[in-house]
């Protein structure tokens, strides 16, 4: 099997059905909610029908979501998302999320967020990619920056958590090799 979007630790795949329970449990965790805009849980049922459905591609359903995996044991990561793609502007929303804290701080964010920016920018003529991050979540900004992405602003206010109000920051990254 050729893996195109490879690094050196790890790689991305798209989703499989045998995802199921790993997209349960993120889906799920109610301390990843504010990351989204999930109000309530997911039952297995819908993540399978979400599932079977995962093989659109980012034109039609303008969201392409893939695993990351290391390269070595194959183990799943976590997952990064293309959202939002707009096709006529060229860009699209990026996240990620490493599940494990045990598995963050060890390069994987970075490697996956360099293999789906290299793949936006060569396979799907990206012009730009953003991201929204929340205040406190210091580990993402730092991401983000060492990627190069640019802060272009702060929405005051922008999304309500838990009976209080959070600023969310605009992080840029233009592709200057597109016109």
């Amino acid at each position: 099997m050729a893996i195109t979007l490879k690094g050196k630790q790890l790689y991305l795949r798209a989703l499989e059905p045998e995802d199921l329970e790993f997209i349960h449990q993120i889906e799920n965790d109610e301390e990843l909610w504010e990351l989204s805009t999930t109000l309530t849980p997911y039952s297995r049922f819908i993540i399978k029908q979400y599932l079977k459905n995962v093989h659109r591609d980012i034109f039609e359903v303008k969201q392409l979501r893939l695993a990351i995996c290391k390269i070595d044991t194959q183990e799943v990561l976590g997952m990064i998302d293309l959202y939002d793609y707009d096709p006529k502007h060229h860009r699209a929303g990026v996240g990620i999320i490493i599940t494990s804290s045990a598995e963050r701080g060890r390069g994987y964010g970075a490697e996956a967020l360099q293999l789906i920016t290299t793949y936006s920018f060569t396979h799907l003529d990206m012009h730009q990619l953003y991201a929204n991050i929340l205040d406190g979540n210091d580990r993402s900004i730092k991401l983000f920056e060492k990627m190069n992405f640019k802060s272009v602003g702060v929405l005051k206010d922008w999304k309500r958590i838990r009976g209080s109000y959070k600023n969310e920051h605009l992080y840029q990254l233009i592709n200057t090799d597109v016109h």
